[in-house]
């Protein structure tokens, strides 16, 4: 398993997923342009290795492909992804085992806890260079700007870490960086976001919120810090446990604050409170260019460390597919046990990447009570913070395929009255970069039943639903050769041929 950057790089390297580009290339929308491209047809990672203005190589697109974020998380499929899921889920709520063997499985999974606890380097690579104070200078950074109206620089896959300045719990985040000017940056977050809670706090307590950012790590740890977790547990031990042994962390400089070790460019400031400035316009992951914010909390850094040689890995946000719509399809395997465990009545769930893999979800229930669909989505809505945010809920029954569009849509066709079966939540907190809401900040959700209806929810007597005779099917199955038509590729009809995962 790679336990940095450079580890999966020569991991994709490998595999054939890696191309290195020696043409001179720009930091100024040039780079973005290449790697759109990419995306958009699932190419390989990518590593710039002559970079206008910097010394420093550029790696995009390294997670592009939702097979690279297995390999990434040492797994090597998607199945891999909900085993891990269940792994999590008992930590998430444990429960007292009611069985020996779930007495077992809880008390491997508490093992293997033990095993992720991190553990500190005294001599980290990430170090290896320390700029402090004047001697500080983001411009060195070789960030990109992808979208002609951008405002200016980002940084977009830099992990930020703050501590809670009562209990002391650091919280890992990936939020976008907007660069100021030589030492500060403007930070864009959500309010739900646990670094948001960190700088309520500080202020409060009348403090600065130290922050550190690293940028260049190891994916798993960009993966945990993606992970829905309970406010009180460390995504370090998470990062530990996809990975099977404990991540190396170091102690910044000038901050009391971990690290890991291992990163490629570490950046350690502070935010005080009330302190902001303008952020904005940038594109953004719903497609469009965000709206300038004129009071964007600031960041102020003191100190920049680097490894000898560094690599900036980036990625950058936009309508899908991009690098986070691949690493939520991921997530949505490792969500559903965690789902499951918090609202038992739901089977699967998935979160189109065309609804930004998190503006809409569909549901399948085993509905076994009037009303129950009604209750999923309501209960899903609460179920983790990342699901605050989901405007539209299609609750499907058990048999529909979720990840096929065209049965989701014959579901909602078929069993939709939209006067007894639509439901709609208004004033809601909501995305403030998300443009449909009348206010900023504030909007509706909607839940769709697009289950089959039982009384008292209909009076009708349901048609039984179409099927092929078995013995039928079964006996054209057996002579498919003898009518000559072997050669014709029957997965043409598969979800897959749509784009999506099945």
């Amino acid at each position: 398993m790679p336990r940095d950057l450079r580890g999966f790089i020569e991991q994709l390297e490998a595999k054939g997923q890696l191309r290195r580009i020696t043409a001179p290339v720009d930091t100024d929308l040039e780079i973005a342009e290449i790697a759109q491209r990419m995306l958009q047809c699932g190419g390989p990672g990518l590593l710039f290795e002559n970079v206008k203005g910097s010394p420093y190589p550029v790696a995009v697109n390294l997670m592009g492909t939702v097979d690279r974020i297995t390999w990434a998380m040492n797994m090597e499929s998607v199945d891999d992804l909900e085993a891990m899921g269940k792994k999590l889920a008992l930590l998430y709520q444990p429960r007292p085992p009611k069985k020996i063997k779930q007495a077992f499985d809880l008390g491997k999974v508490l093992f293997d806890v033990l095993k992720a606890k991190p553990d500190l380097d005294l001599f980290p690579v990430c170090q290896q260079i320390v700029l402090k104070d004047d001697e500080v200078d983001l411009h060195q950074i070789p960030m990109l700007k992808v979208y002609p109206g951008d405002a200016g620089k980002v940084v977009t896959l830099g992990l930020m870490i703050t501590k809670d300045p009562e209990t002391k719990i650091p919280n890992i985040g990936v939020y976008r960086l907007q660069l100021q000017d030589k030492n500060t940056m403007t930070v864009q977050w959500l309010s739900v976001r646990g670094a948001t809670r960190h700088l309520r706090k500080a202020a409060e307590m009348g403090k600065s919120l130290e922050v550190a950012v690293a940028i260049g790590v190891d994916p798993i740890v960009i993966m945990a810090a993606a992970t829905p977790l309970p406010l009180d547990m460390s995504e370090w031990l998470f990062a530990g446990l996809y990975s099977g042994s404990g991540i190396h962390l170091a102690k910044c400089k000038t901050v009391d604050l971990e690290v890991p070790a291992n990163s490629e460019f570490v950046l350690e400031g502070t935010i005080t409170p009330g302190e902001t400035a303008i952020d904005g316009p940038a594109g953004d992951h719903m497609g469009y260019y965000g709206p300038v914010r004129e009071n964007a909390p600031l960041v102020r850094f003191h100190c920049m460390t680097h490894r000898k040689n560094p690599i900036y890995m980036t990625s950058f946000s936009g309508r899908p597919p991009k690098e986070d719509a691949m690493m939520a399809i991921a997530l949505n395997r490792i969500y559903t046990p965690i789902l499951r465990q918090q609202v038992p009545e739901i089977q699967d769930f998935f979160l189109p990447m065309e609804s930004l893999s998190y503006k809409a979800a569909i549901l399948s229930i085993d509905k076994s009570y009037p009303g129950q669909a009604r209750r999923a989505a309501l209960a899903f809505w609460s179920a983790l913070p990342q699901f605050t945010y989901t405007k539209f809920v299609i609750v499907v029954d058990k048999d529909i395929n979720i990840r096929d569009p065209r049965a989701v849509v014959w579901a909602m066709t078929s069993k939709v009255d939209p006067a007894r079966d639509v439901f709609i939540l208004p004033d809601n907190p909501f995305d403030s970069l998300d443009f449909a809401t009348e206010r900023s900040g504030l909007g509706s959700k909607m839940g769709i039943d697009a289950t089959t209806k039982m009384y008292p929810e209909t009076d009708r007597v349901w048609g039984d639903a179409l099927i092929s005779d078995p013995e039928t099917a079964a006996q054209v199955s057996q002579r498919w050769a003898e009518y000559g038509l072997d050669d014709i590729d029957l997965t043409v009809a598969d979800p897959n041929k749509f784009g999506y995962e099945t």
